[in-house]
């Protein structure tokens, strides 16, 4: 009776020990290792360099920081420069594509962030939140999914150049790094091997309050949902009163569902007062522990 008891227990914590090896390698608890604090100052570096419009100075820098972050992650930073005629004449764009260098096949979901800010003449326009807060968790997302290879191999990072419009949104003014990079991927018919996306935009206030867009991905909206239920934050994720022109409408038209994870509710939107004290690690690391816990649990099984 005692070996037999003693056999039992033993398989026991065999078959622990191996539900645990699963857990561990199928990154299941991947959504605890995000860190808003580390989003948290890939912003304040970002803010930093001041306003970061389309070809201006600080936008270099800015290029260059990401890259540097992204590559001391492990990930490979491709370029995808194109000039566009805009209101205020021939700009020229850079993307940042980034893929996990050590994959072994294609990347089959997007993870998208604008790094742009909106041009003013007459203001100082930071863009803490709008377009700053969006690209930090797109950082600690690198650094996160990184120590998970396999899930790290089925994603593409892209971090768009001019979401602003010049003078407001059109089919020619606004969004142009996505609309270019949709572009080339229906070109290129590289558009299926993507099964969705996620965009975010100003996901750092401190009152956090992210409203989807009514027509988001129904699925996706679930997945998200789900997450956020899991880990005691649904109170932060709701719809919006309507559609929402963003980095996602020119993917989503290109066949690639994806779903924008934008707090639209934001007093200090386009105004000189969108700075980091408007900003809480605490919501960055509500939005990308839920994007996490999403992307592990459902959007790449």
């Amino acid at each position: 009776m005692r070996l037999r008891l003693l056999v039992l227990v033993t398989c026991a914590l065999i078959a622990a020990c191996h539900d645990n090896d699963r857990e561990a390698s199928s990154g299941a608890k991947i959504w605890e290792e995000f860190s808003g604090e580390n989003a948290w100052r890939h912003v304040q570096a970002l803010v930093d360099f001041g306003p970061r419009p389309p070809a201006s100075p600080a936008i270099k820098q800015s290029r260059a920081y990401i890259t540097q972050q992204l590559e001391s992650f492990g990930w490979r930073v491709t370029r995808q420069a194109f000039t566009n005629d805009t209101p205020h004449g021939s700009i020229a764009f850079v993307n940042l594509l980034a893929t996990f260098a050590a994959a072994k096949s294609a990347p089959v979901f997007l993870l998208c962030s604008h790094y742009d800010t909106k041009t003013f003449d007459a203001v100082r326009f930071v863009g803490a939140n709008d377009g700053g807060s969006s690209s930090g968790v797109l950082l600690e997302l690198a650094r996160v999914l990184a120590s998970q290879p396999e899930l790290a191999a089925k994603v593409q990072l892209v971090f768009f150049d001019g979401e602003e419009a010049y003078v407001s949104f059109t089919e020619t003014d606004g969004l142009y790094g996505s609309r270019y990079f949709a572009k080339q991927l229906s070109v290129g018919g590289k558009a299926k091997q993507f099964r969705g996306g996620i965009v975010f935009d100003m996901v750092g206030d401190k009152s956090l309050r992210l409203t989807l867009p009514t027509d988001s991905p129904a699925e996706m909206t679930r997945g998200i949902f789900a997450a956020a239920e899991a880990l005691n934050v649904r109170e932060h994720f709701s719809y919006g009163n309507g559609t929402i022109t963003d980095d996602h409408t020119p993917l989503n038209a290109a066949g690639i569902a994806t779903i924008d994870l934008i707090d639209f509710d934001y007093p200090p939107w386009h105004t000189p007062a969108d700075t980091m004290d408007k900003l809480s690690a605490e919501s960055l690391g509500i939005v990308g522990s839920v994007a996490t816990r999403y992307l592990a649990e459902t959007a790449l099984k």
